[in-house]
C-alpha cells in the first residue's frame, strides 16, 4: 500500500537524516528544513535555499537556518567547497517583506548582534551574518544563481568567492523599493565588484537588470547556460589543490585586495607562506607534478 511504501521510506531515510543531525546540518524540528544540505565523498557541500513557493526569501527563521549552517560547515576541517544555490525558480528573491510585518520584532533582531556570537562573525548582526559569513569560511564558497537574485539574495551571492549566473537570472539591490538601504554587508562586498558610479546608480535606483548586465557590472563571474554544471565543474577543480592553500589564497586575497598597504600585504603574503612550508598538504601538492598520489590531509589552517 502507499501507506506501507511511505513507511518503508521514512524508514530508509532516517539514517541519513540521523548522520546529518549528528553533525549538527539537520532540522531540529519536524518542518520543511529551510536550508538543505548535502555533500559528496570528495568534500564539496551544496547549501540549497529551500523556500521555493517564495522565492527563497528570507524569513528570520532563514536568516538563522543560513548562519548555523555556515557556522557549522565553518568549523568542519572536511568540508573542501560549498555551492549555494536555491530550491525552484529563483535563487533568492531578497527579504520576506510579509513576515517582517507580521513579527516586526525580528527586523531589530536582525540589526542586533546575539549574545552567542560565533568566533570570526563578532563584527557583524545576525543580517550580515548570511553574507558576511561565507567570506570567513577558509574554503572556496559558490553562489550558482537562477532566477530571482534580490536585495538581500544578491549580498548573499556578493559573500561568496564566485557567482555563476543562468541566462534567466535577475538581479537588483532592491532595498530602496523599501525605503531602506543595502545592510547585509553590501557596503563590504559591493566596493570589490563593480565601480562606484555603477553601484550608486543600481542601488538608489533599485532596478531590476538581468544577467548580462550584472556581468558588466562585475556582479557575477559569468553567465552560463547550466549554473549548477558550471558550479560542480569548478568545484571538482578546486578540491585537486591543497586545502591549505586554497584556504590561505582566499585569506590572502580578501585582506589585502583593497585597504591594505603595500607594506602589510608583504608581510601577510610571507606570514602565510610560512604556515604552508613545509607541511604534509604542500609536499601532497609538489608529489603530484611528479606523478605521486599522496593523500591530502584535512584542512590544517584558516
Amino acid at each position: 500500500t502507499k501507506m506501507h511504501a511511505a513507511s518503508l521510506t521514512r524508514r530508509a531515510l532516517k539514517p541519513s537524516i540521523n548522520r546529518l543531525a549528528s553533525r549538527g546540518l539537520a532540522s531540529e524540528s519536524s518542518k520543511p528544513n529551510l536550508v538543505e544540505v548535502s555533500s559528496t565523498p570528495s568534500g564539496i557541500y551544496t547549501v540549497t535555499l529551500n523556500n521555493p513557493k517564495k522565492h527563497n526569501a528570507l524569513s528570520f527563521d532563514m536568516f538563522r537556518s543560513i548562519s548555523k549552517t555556515a557556522q557549522r560547515l565553518r568549523a568542519d576541517s572536511s568540508v573542501r567547497c560549498v555551492i549555494i544555490n536555491g530550491e525552484g525558480r529563483s535563487f533568492c528573491s531578497g527579504l520576506d517583506v510579509p513576515s517582517m510585518v507580521k513579527n516586526p520584532s525580528n527586523g531589530s533582531k536582525l540589526l542586533e548582534r546575539p549574545a552567542e556570537a560565533d568566533p570570526g562573525t563578532e563584527i557583524t548582526n545576525l543580517a550580515q551574518d548570511v553574507g558576511y559569513i561565507w567570506r570567513t569560511c577558509p574554503f572556496p564558497v559558490i553562489a550558482a544563481i537562477h532566477g530571482k537574485c534580490y536585495g538581500g539574495g544578491l549580498q548573499i551571492a556578493l559573500g561568496a568567492d564566485f557567482r555563476y549566473a543562468a541566462p534567466d537570472s535577475e538581479f537588483s539591490i532592491m532595498e530602496a523599493k523599501w525605503g531602506i538601504i543595502p545592510d547585509m554587508s553590501g557596503s563590504v562586498t559591493l566596493r570589490e565588484v563593480g565601480r562606484l558610479d555603477w553601484i550608486k546608480e543600481l542601488a538608489m535606483t533599485a532596478r531590476i537588470f538581468g544577467a548580462e548586465e550584472a556581468h558588466k557590472f562585475g556582479l557575477v563571474s559569468r553567465v552560463v547556460d547550466d549554473h549548477m554544471a558550471e558550479a560542480n565543474t569548478i568545484a571538482e577543480e578546486l578540491v585537486k589543490r591543497s586545502p591549505d592553500a586554497v584556504a590561505l589564497t582566499k585569506q590572502l586575497l580578501n585582506e589585502t585586495w583593497n585597504n591594505m598597504s603595500e607594506k602589510d600585504a608583504l608581510v601577510l603574503e610571507t606570514d602565510l607562506q610560512k604556515k604552508l612550508l613545509p607541511s604534509w598538504n604542500q609536499i601532497a601538492a609538489s608529489a603530484k607534478n611528479f606523478g605521486m598520489d599522496l593523500p591530502y590531509k584535512g584542512r590544517t589552517v584558516g
